[in-house]
């Protein structure tokens, strides 16, 4: 089995952290909120066999930090589609399968508008897109999105992070409520609280939702603005439980990519990754092995 090392990448702005292991041609995984690298535990040495596989920290959710303390640059789909193009810079990748989740939904899509030509391939585990559209805003589904709110408050992020056991507890609920085993987090509990405990991690991820807050309104109101669709093949695996990004709302994946391949899967939530890794990495390596075919000689 491939071994995981932790690295890291001094870019123009960034001191990266990044997981890594094996060889191949790169798959890069980008992972969402609750979440950090170490979120595709299960998942990396599976596709190390064949792949050199690198999962980042996006900034400021985990290890990966400014170089410069009071950098205030906002967290949003174009900066960390940047920082995603500073990463491939600096370990000289020219082309890769992205694949992600949540919010690293959001800057795979972003990066494969600004850089067609550097994506191979997309693969999206319960996937945020336009098509969602007002449903995200639907009077049945607020009480799921409290939380999008709740993170801009200037004091949120001090609230949660008072102790160990706050931070637990507010953690603890979207692990456990969006999976669909509430279970499915509870070994890894304490990695999660560590690294949310850490320096300004907390408030990293929450600055995500002020960063997008104008796109998220615009998006519920029914105001974004049309783009044609990406081109590049994408592989898409729906946790049929999920209830906060809800599996009915991948009804409209082909007006927004003209190859897509989708399937809803059973007993899976909103970390498909993470409850169903056996499930989700033989279904990674098939669509990889179609867009990087094996040399036959």
């Amino acid at each position: 089995m491939a071994e995981i090392s932790s690295e890291w990448l001094k870019t123009a702005s960034l001191d990266l952290h990044y997981l890594r292991a094996g060889s191949g041609p790169a798959v890069i995984l980008l992972h969402g909120w609750p979440e950090f690298s170490g979120v595709w535990k299960h998942n990396i040495p599976a596709l190390a066999g064949r792949h050199d596989v690198i999962a980042p920290d996006l900034r400021r959710f985990g290890r990966t930090r400014p170089l410069n303390p009071d950098d205030c640059t906002p967290t949003n789909p174009e900066v960390l589609a940047g920082d995603l193009a500073d990463l491939m810079d600096g370990l000289g990748i020219a082309r890769t399968v992205i694949v992600s989740h949540d919010i690293g939904a959001f800057v795979a899509q972003r990066f494969a508008r600004h850089s067609p030509e550097r994506v191979a391939g997309l693969v999206f585990f319960n996937c945020p897109y336009p098509g969602i559209g007002r449903r995200w805003a639907a009077p049945d589904h607020l009480r799921e999105i409290w939380y999008q709110s709740f993170h801009q408050q200037p004091w949120a992020a001090e609230l949660v992070g008072h102790n160990r056991d706050t931070c637990r507890i507010y953690f603890r609920h979207f692990l456990s409520h969006w999976s669909h085993d509430p279970h499915a987090f509870d070994d890894d509990l304490e990695d999660w609280v560590e690294n949310f405990m850490q320096a300004d991690n907390i408030q990293g991820g929450f600055d995500w939702y002020a960063g997008v807050n104008e796109m998220r309104l615009r998006t519920m109101k029914g105001l974004v603005d049309p783009e044609p669709p990406i081109e590049v093949p994408v592989r898409v695996l729906w946790g049929a439980h999920d209830p906060v990004i809800k599996c009915e709302w991948a009804d409209r994946l082909g007006d927004h990519f003209t190859d897509a391949e989708i399937t809803i899967v059973a007993r899976a939530g909103h970390f498909v990754h993470y409850e169903r890794p056996d499930y989700a990495n033989r279904e990674m390596l098939a669509f990889l092995a179609r867009i990087f075919p094996q040399d036959p000689t």
